[in-house]
């Protein structure tokens, strides 16, 4: 792999929910402003992995967790690691869109008013310059102050990516964010997470293989929670190194 900046850093990181182990062992570094894919089947660990990377696992009961995750070279699951900044740090996108029920503008606005910010000038310039960089500002400006769930759903999702971008993170978690949108919904999510690249580290977990093809720089292929296999994207789909990998992508089993 070429040597950039690493970002994010798994270190021996295993996950139980219960007795059941989800991640085995996981070792992984994330490099800056690239996108990364993570595909394998159904069950595989993919979601659990990146919901280790802002903490979100910690909130289901009866969980366990061994191993770091290094941000910026910091553990966040060390002593000192606060999970609500952490959050804010590293922003996440779900698999349905999950718009507030309340106004475009305040779907917006609510993430910068709970981290304490009032200035209203402020606020809007923020709403507006999120939009635009969510690709959405055209289609919505004349209706910020309607309900967002009046929204189709690709819209909704790039208003919750809007949403996101407002609390200015460094890093974008997008669990299987086109699994409930059309074609053409789609197309624009992936166009629009290839600019965002330009300004912030993604990690995509997607069952769609032409999906990691098209978008990625590096894939990482999971199986029964443990990573079988992290390259880039190109070897990956080309000239994989194991051969479940290979029968994975050429669509062989899964």
């Amino acid at each position: 792999m070429e040597s950039n900046a690493i970002k994010l850093k798994a270190e021996n990181v295993n996950f139980f929910y219960g007795s059941s182990q989800a991640l085995k062992n996981v070792n992984m570094d994330i490099y800056e402003k690239k996108v990364t894919a993570i595909i394998g089947p159904s069950g595989c660990g993919k979601s659990t992995f990146i919901r280790l990377i802002n903490r979100m696992n910690e909130l289901i009961p009866n969980t366990s967790f061994c191993g770091k995750v290094m941000f910026n070279g910091n553990n966040i699951y060390g002593l000192n690691a606060d999970a609500i900044e952490l959050r804010r740090r590293i922003g996440m996108v779900f698999q349905k869109p999950n718009p507030f029920p309340k106004s475009i503008f305040e779907n917006l606005s609510y993430g910068l008013k709970v981290n304490g910010i009032r200035n209203k000038t402020f606020i809007e310039e923020k709403v507006i310059d999120s939009l635009k960089k969510a690709a959405l500002w055209k289609e919505v400006k004349d209706r910020l102050h309607t309900n967002a769930l009046g929204l189709s759903g690709g819209q909704q999702q790039r208003l919750c990516i809007a949403r996101c971008l407002t609390i200015e993170p460094e890093v974008i978690l997008f669990d299987e964010p086109c699994a409930s949108l059309d074609p053409i919904s789609t197309a624009k999510i992936e166009e629009l997470i290839l600019e965002l690249k330009k300004d912030y580290t993604i990690i995509i977990v997607t069952h769609n293989m032409q999906q990691a093809a098209r978008i990625s720089d590096y894939t990482a292929f999971m199986m029964l929670g443990e990573l079988l296999e992290y390259d880039d994207t190109n070897k990956i789909f080309t000239n994989p190194a194991n051969k479940v990998t290979e029968d994975y992508v050429t669509g062989r089993f899964g």
